[in-house]
């Protein structure tokens, strides 16, 4: 049950981030509201992927997409936001603009999310 919760926070902020950009008429304050939801989600699911490991369910192989999930977010909040900090202060960070850095973070969270729908459907049907 709280995977199939996470998975929808997870899907909705998708949803949330695109409104805020649609009718927020300044676009640096609809930013920095974003990433911050995106910075509490992160944290949402490190605390769900860690209760889950304490919790050494039989069958926790099936939860491995969801660790993976996890991961990706960790790396999204503490790799990838830093570098989109630097590339939007600087211009462009490792050869790469504010832009690009933003798709690569974009698709890492797009991929969590489907880790997630992974781990319902393996927690579903008992697929190891």
């Amino acid at each position: 049950m709280l995977v199939v919760l996470w998975a929808g926070s997870l899907w909705s902020l998708l949803w949330v981030a695109a409104v805020l950009f649609r009718f927020l008429s300044d676009r640096h304050s609809a930013g920095l509201i974003a990433a911050r939801l995106f910075s509490i989600e992160t944290y949402l699911g490190l605390g769900l992927a860690v209760a889950v490991l304490a919790l050494l369910l039989p069958g926790r192989a099936r939860f491995l997409p969801g660790f993976a999930a996890a991961a990706l977010l960790a790396f999204n909040e503490w790799i990838l936001k830093a570098a989109m900090t630097q590339a939007q202060t600087h211009g462009g960070t490792a050869y790469l603009s504010f832009g690009a850095w933003h798709g690569i973070s974009a698709g890492l969270y797009v991929l969590a999310c489907v880790c997630v729908l992974i781990t319902i459907y393996k927690d579903q049907y008992g697929h190891a």
